[in-house]
């Protein structure tokens, strides 16, 4: 049954984690992923195979995917740049890189934690949004949260289509064998990661409840989570927004996960070890990744 735009307002409710791990937990569901979990995370690994599920992040004139403007700007100085001191023996030579990158939005794979995203002028757990500055950064549930990185199973749900639902959810876990179970990272391959942030494929916001029961600690897609447009006037991006404020629930947006399912169905195994770890960027609502899926 799709969720009404009053179900979906009754999420931040009914769905929140805010003091479930305590009043000032700023980890929201990576709580899930315990010592056993990790473990039972190793015990996926059964090929030793690992592929990446991030894209490449280049230049501008490689890097567009969609409309939005270019993230990523690198300028790379040489050993022609250094003073002439350093010349004395011209047989080095080196590259380094100065870079720019704003990894929010539709092409980069990036994390984004909970600070990422405010509902009411409140953040995860019942903070002020005024707890981000703009020199300074975010003072609560920043991507430092995650600063021992994200090790968990992970498990990708291949449904080929612009809009899913949970019985979409539940249909790919009935054919390709698997389910998904409490602090697993559920990744979902929708086939279509083309997008010009207004009409892309995603999750549907009645998909949150299902995440929220299952206890999956981190999702990911191969597109920006939502569908768009999500089909509600008071909420533009309900799996951000809910994810993100009340469930405290981490996201992996932008995913390439094209090696990922393939992999997966030439050994006919939908979960494997899923390692993220994010730059710990002091005060910042995510970081890009690269998301490594070992099985």
């Amino acid at each position: 049954m799709t969720a009404t735009q009053d179900d979906v307002l009754g999420y931040f409710a009914t769905l929140s984690n805010w003091g479930r791990w305590g009043d000032d937990d700023e980890r929201g569901t990576l709580n899930l992923i315990t010592d056993d979990v990790r473990l039972a995370a190793a015990r996926a690994v059964r090929h030793g195979r690992s592929v990446s599920c991030g894209w490449e992040v280049a230049v501008p004139a490689d890097m567009e995917r969609s409309t939005t403007t270019c993230p990523c700007a690198a300028e790379m100085p040489g050993a022609e740049n250094m003073p002439a001191r350093f010349h004395a023996d011209r047989r080095w030579g080196f590259s380094s890189e100065r870079i720019g990158i704003t990894f929010h939005g539709n092409t980069v794979t990036h994390l984004d934690s909970p600070c990422h995203m405010y509902w009411d002028g409140t953040m995860y757990n019942g903070r002020p949004h005024d707890m981000v500055d703009a020199t300074t950064g975010s003072g609560w549930a920043a991507v430092t949260a995650a600063a021992d990185g994200i090790v968990t199973r992970g498990v990708l749900l291949d449904v080929a289509q612009t809009v899913v639902f949970p019985k979409d959810l539940e249909a790919a876990e009935r054919r390709q064998g698997v389910q998904v179970r409490s602090g697993d990272a559920v990744l979902l391959r929708t086939g279509r990661p083309g997008t010009d942030g207004f009409t892309q494929a995603g999750w549907h916001a009645s998909c949150l409840p299902w995440l929220h029961d299952r206890g999956v600690a981190l999702i990911g897609a191969d597109t920006p989570q939502d569908v768009q447009p999500s089909g509600y006037d008071a909420v533009l991006m309900p799996v951000h927004a809910v994810g993100l404020v009340a469930m405290g629930l981490w996201l992996l947006d932008n995913c390439d996960l094209e090696a990922c399912a393939a992999t997966a169905a030439e050994l006919g195994q939908w979960d494997f070890q899923l390692a993220v770890a994010p730059v710990r960027f002091a005060g910042t609502s995510g970081s890009p990744v690269n998301p490594i899926a070992t099985f």
